[in-house]
């Protein structure tokens, strides 16, 4: 990784890198220990302690447990009127919320039931206002230009 940015330089960092916050997305949200979360996202626990550790407390015995949130830098994949863009996501918080709206999207694309778009009325994610009108998003997503199944970018230099 670059001094100073927690945003990996390498596809092979960033897809570690990828896997331990999801690991940590995962203990978060099951309670589940280290060890099985990071099975589950088949990655060593070792290798999630080095992209993620400060976020991670040790209680006494064994026991880790993941901080309640977090500050970190996240290249993620914001869907505007010109499709998706990378951008820096700032925080769990944040992520959590796109992350949230992009799902609210897909089942809206897939049901037509617009409901759960109300949630996002007026909310905006590292300077982009999220897109809630239901024939804008059925326009975009006709013409290709809502990736709903990655939100993660790629890093754009892979040394």
């Amino acid at each position: 990784m670059r001094r100073g940015s927690d945003i990996p330089r390498k596809k092979s960092e960033a897809r570690a890198r990828k896997r331990a916050l999801g690991t940590l997305a995962r203990m978060r949200r099951t309670g589940e220990t280290l060890t099985a979360a990071a099975r589950e996202q088949h990655i060593d626990p070792r290798t999630v302690r080095k992209y993620i550790g400060s976020e991670l407390k040790q209680l006494s015995g064994a026991r880790t447990q993941p901080t309640k949130a977090d500050r970190r830098q996240r290249r993620m994949l914001v869907p505007t009127l010109r499709g998706n863009v990378p951008e820096t996501i700032r925080g769990s918080k944040q992520a959590s919320l796109l992350g949230r709206y992009m799902s609210v999207v897909g089942y809206f694309l897939r049901t037509g039931n617009a409901e759960g778009l109300k949630e996002f009325e007026g909310r905006s994610i590292a300077g982009h206002l999220l897109i809630t009108d239901p024939d804008i998003l059925t326009s975009l997503a006709q013409a290709g230009a809502l990736q709903l199944d990655e939100i993660y970018a790629m890093p754009e230099s892979s040394s």
